[in-house]
């Protein structure tokens, strides 16, 4: 990119203008990082200042069986194979009280497409996990699981979202999206939820008073116009419905152990620069979603804390085993982050801790870093 160009984009984001098509893409193509960084850094500080926000949450996988078969996923299992499984709902209640303890505050459940399993299980299990949990906000489904139900139940998704609503949902989460382009899309993507349905379905559910997350998977084989036009599309549905309360980009994760259901191996995963390039470039374009989410588990302890200086300004949480990604990775990154140790990643990478709920109310603010300890790099356990 040259100075000229530089200076325009700078002085756009200086003045808080709103970026565009062009502008996103001349950001992809700069191999300056620090400058991408620097400018991210100053959007997230107008917005957010000092603070990296967390929760202290787990996830519940009620069913590994999926119909559809996408190519970047390890996760799925098919009927009758040796380690699907589906849980009775007693059995998922129990392994939800199993992590009250641990002060949990949100229970994030994203399940897998199955083809017999009936449309009355799921509003049942979560009015079986709210009353057993009633503190605990239940963030559940993919705009890709309603449009699933949609077509088991002959409902529509607004009678669904009703049900779910009135037995605990509080929020859907942000999957299913992947890269909204048709080009990328049928490469990639086993069901038949699209920018369509998926806009659709979120569009409805910020009409009734919900606020969800929005994903984007990159690293495989999109190009970086994909990822720009993916948030220009979330950006412009923010626009109009103002429901979505972050951006979440996703690093495709390949399998370790060759897992033949990842047919995308041959891809290579995002290094470390292209996804604070990514981060940099989101919290650039995304001008109208208040914060940007490193999923850790995702990018690794080192690569999150990094992303906090390149636009990112929450962790999310504690998770444990994320069966979604461990399922593919088993690249070390650990199973759990206590809530201590989510204060240390944060407080160790020069940032004010906050921990929040699903709707990025805040719980508590927390001491920042030890200004004593900021000239002695401090080694993190995990």
């Amino acid at each position: 990119m040259d100075a000229g160009r530089k200076r325009e984009i700078e002085e756009k984001v200086h003045a808080g203008e709103r970026l565009d098509r062009a502008d996103g893409e001349a950001l992809y193509a700069s191999d300056d990082l620090a400058w991408l960084g620097s400018l991210a850094h100053e959007v997230r500080t107008r917005k957010n200042g000092n603070q990296t926000f967390f929760n202290v949450n787990r996830h519940l996988n009620l069913t590994n069986v999926c119909s559809a078969s996408c190519a970047y996923c390890s996760f799925q299992r098919k009927p009758g194979e040796a380690d699907a499984y589906t849980m009775r709902i007693e059995e998922a209640v129990r392994l939800a009280k199993d992590m009250e303890p641990a002060g949990i505050t949100e229970l994030h459940i994203v399940n897998g497409l199955h083809p017999t399993l009936p449309w009355r299980y799921y509003p049942r299990s979560l009015r079986e996990l709210r009353a057993a949990l009633p503190g605990v906000a239940l963030k559940a489904f993919t705009a890709t699981e309603i449009h699933w139900f949609e077509k088991i139940s002959g409902l529509t998704a607004d009678e669904i979202l009703d049900e779910l609503i009135d037995a605990g949902l509080e929020s859907l989460t942000g999957g299913g999206a992947e890269i909204f382009d048709w080009e990328v899309r049928q490469q990639i993507v086993g069901h038949e939820t699209h920018w369509e349905d998926w806009s659709r379905i979120h569009r409805l559910a910020h009409s009734k008073g919900l606020r969800t997350p929005c994903t984007m998977l990159y690293g495989h084989v999109e190009e970086p116009r994909h990822r720009v036009d993916h948030v220009l599309r979330l950006r412009e549905l923010q626009d109009e419905t103002g429901g979505f309360a972050v951006f979440i980009p996703l690093r495709f994760q390949h399998d370790a152990a060759g897992d033949p259901r990842n047919r995308l191996m041959n891809q290579p995963m995002a290094t470390g620069a292209e996804a604070l390039k990514t981060f940099a470039v989101s919290r650039l374009l995304f001008d109208n979603v208040d914060h940007i989410k490193c999923f850790w588990v995702m990018h690794g302890l080192t690569t999150a804390q990094l992303a906090l200086n390149f636009g990112a300004d929450d962790l999310d949480g504690s998770v444990v085993e994320y069966k979604i990604t461990h399922d593919a990775d088993r690249f070390g990154t650990p199973n759990t982050m206590t809530r201590e140790d989510l204060l240390e990643v944060i407080r160790d990478a020069g940032f004010q801790p906050v921990e929040r709920d699903t709707r990025y109310r805040v719980i508590r603010t927390y001491d920042g870093p030890d200004p004593a300890r900021r000239d002695i790099p401090q080694p993190i356990d995990a």
